[in-house]
């Protein structure tokens, strides 16, 4: 499902945003003091650091650095372990994984939610919104398990959609083991960031989508041709598609 509303950002805001999504995918640790100086270095103009702060903000950017433990793993702040170092990940459905991220159009941009199964890197199910909220993911969270079944594990960051107490009850309705990534550690979730860079470098910045439906339909080709026909180097060449059905039906 795809929210047909575009953003009330000027053109000029718009492609500060997309430089500054360039700019957080090659230096995830840039903030907005780091980050107001790239752009001034790459655009030649004087641009402040309270309206790059304010449009990282409205992108869901932050800079990824490691920072103190303030909270209790579990505890009502609903932050959870991270329950991945060490583990041997060795199937489907073993271990999942989920993130949001900030797509640009030429008009507007959008915000992707997408599931990944850690094992054979399958994209298992997506969606897109104008908002930054909780529902779009329970929804595309919802279709997965019932598609695809639930996960043993699901990892995620710890961004307010993860911490709700509608996601967490959400997966242990089903029975899910919830795992977040440490603070600043966004290699805990390196399987979701590498999908980012690629759809991103491969497709969208190439592409510069015009409005909501043009978007959702490339990115659906993207992942469609991703899960089925790209080989994968760390899967000795086989596409995602294969290794998640071939293990399933020899587990079942």
């Amino acid at each position: 499902m795809v929210y047909y509303q575009l953003s009330g950002e000027s053109a000029e805001n718009l492609q500060l945003m997309e430089k500054i999504d360039r700019l957080h995918l090659d230096d995830p640790s840039a903030g907005s003091r780091r980050m107001y100086k790239y752009l001034r270095r790459s655009t030649g103009k004087k641009i402040g650091r309270e309206r790059v702060r304010r449009l990282m903000r409205i992108m869901g950017v932050e800079a990824v650095y490691p920072r103190k433990r303030t909270t209790i793993p579990g505890g009502p702040s609903g932050i959870f372990p991270y329950r991945l170092r060490g583990l041997d990940i060795n199937k489907p459905n073993q271990v999942m994984c989920a993130d949001i991220t900030y797509i640009p159009m030429r008009r507007g941009f959008m915000y992707l939610f997408a599931i990944m199964d850690w094992y054979s890197r399958k994209v298992i199910d997506w969606e897109l919104s104008t908002t930054l909220d909780t529902a779009f993911c329970i929804r595309c969270l919802k279709r997965a398990i019932k598609t695809s079944g639930a996960p043993e594990i699901m990892n995620t960051d710890q961004g307010c959609q993860f911490t709700s107490d509608d996601w967490r009850e959400c997966l242990e309705d089903a029975n899910i083991a919830i795992s977040m990534d440490g603070k600043g550690r966004w290699i805990d979730n390196v399987v979701i960031e590498r999908f980012w860079r690629s759809i991103k470098y491969e497709d969208i910045y190439l592409k510069s989508y015009e409005n909501p439906r043009e978007l959702e339909k490339g990115i659906g080709a993207y992942i469609h041709r991703y899960n089925n026909f790209r080989p994968h180097q760390s899967l000795s060449d086989a596409t995602p598609n294969e290794v998640y059905s071939k293990k399933l039906f020899l587990a079942a």
